[in-house]
């Protein structure tokens, strides 16, 4: 199948509008999807047509580079980002009883978004993708989200400082064609607009069917700026999928309801929520990739039947006159 590629910025790089999201990989869910299962979800995305790729060291604290990177060694034509601002090192203090990850490697975080931290980053994951070049490099989780309000005021300035500086002495020597910001709020990329020149930002889980603040905060400071949106978490989690989760927790009653109205209005068109939370994000030209993160390869083609659905142009009209997408938010044609 053919997929339409999109620019990153102002850069020569286009991305497949749609992409591979990876954080699966790393084992997010239980039970973990084993190597063979997670190198056949990537295997799967490169034969079906998606060439973009976005992996992260913190997926499964080196998990996910590892395997997708087994596998793109064998192809050609794709594009990959990694992140950027956590150090993996030899786990030597006992899991958190709240870590994300089922069955990681070996290996602990340590956050350094500084100028070494950064250079070394990139170096780490050349060796654990066991490639010879990246495309893209995002500071990960630089969010209040992520860090708490302290934390993130101490990283923040050391990350748009040093951090910036060899993100951008990376990109001018050749070594990667694009920087951005890989991040679940919209607040932290309209912040880091004031501190340097980006041309991507991967924003998960706030540019969707049921949120689109950003269209009038964040939005207009990348269209000025030339900065392209990539979005993960298209379907808010999985809340627009058919699951009961939000923001990686148990949706509250308040977005179960909300997800019904608009489920309402798909179902009366004959259009699969999944499909018109899939093609909503593309209809804006900033938007140059829509990433979700299948749990297996039978998920992916699933998720492709989705994307190739025919949707009506009066579900989006519906959906406005009932005040369950923004009226200012572009739509499919």
């Amino acid at each position: 199948m053919i997929i339409e590629k999109r620019p990153a910025g102002r850069t020569s790089l286009r991305l497949s509008t749609f992409g591979l999201g990876t954080a699966t990989l790393g084992g997010n869910f239980r039970p973990p999807i084993d190597g063979a299962a997670a190198r056949s979800i990537v295997e799967r995305a490169l034969e079906i047509g998606i060439s973009y790729v976005d992996t992260a060291p913190f997926y499964g604290y080196g998990k996910a580079e590892r395997v997708v990177g087994d596998v793109l060694r064998q192809h050609e034509g794709w594009t990959l980002s990694t992140k950027v601002g956590r150090l993996l090192k030899p786990r030597t203090n006992p899991r958190d009883a709240n870590d994300q990850w089922v069955d990681p490697l070996p290996f602990e975080q340590v956050y350094d978004y500084s100028y070494d931290g950064v250079m070394r980053s990139f170096e780490d994951s050349l060796q654990r993708l066991g490639l010879d070049h990246i495309d893209i490099l995002l500071m990960h989780d630089i969010s209040t989200e992520t860090l708490g309000p302290e934390r993130k005021a101490e990283l923040f300035p050391i990350a748009m400082d040093g951090g910036y500086k060899a993100l951008d002495r990376l990109r001018s020597s050749g070594a990667i064609k694009a920087i951005g910001l890989g991040v679940n709020e919209w607040q932290a990329l309209a912040e880091a607009t004031e501190y340097g020149q980006w041309d991507c930002f991967l924003l998960a889980g706030r540019y969707t069917l049921l949120e689109q603040e950003p269209l009038h905060t964040l939005f207009p400071l990348c269209e000025k700026a030339g900065t392209s949106i990539i979005v993960g978490g298209p379907f808010n989690s999985g809340i627009l999928a058919g699951r009961d989760t939000w923001n990686y927790a148990r949706a509250p009653q308040a977005v179960i309801d909300r997800v019904k109205a608009i489920a309402r209005v798909c179902d009366a068109h004959g259009v699969p929520l999944p499909a018109a939370a899939l093609a909503f994000p593309l209809a804006n030209p900033l938007v140059a990739s829509v990433i979700p993160g299948p749990r297996a390869a039978s998920e992916l083609d699933e998720i492709m039947g989705w994307w190739t659905t025919d949707i009506p142009g009066s579900l989006w009209s519906d959906l406005k006159n009932e005040g369950l997408i923004d009226a200012a938010a572009p739509v499919p044609a």
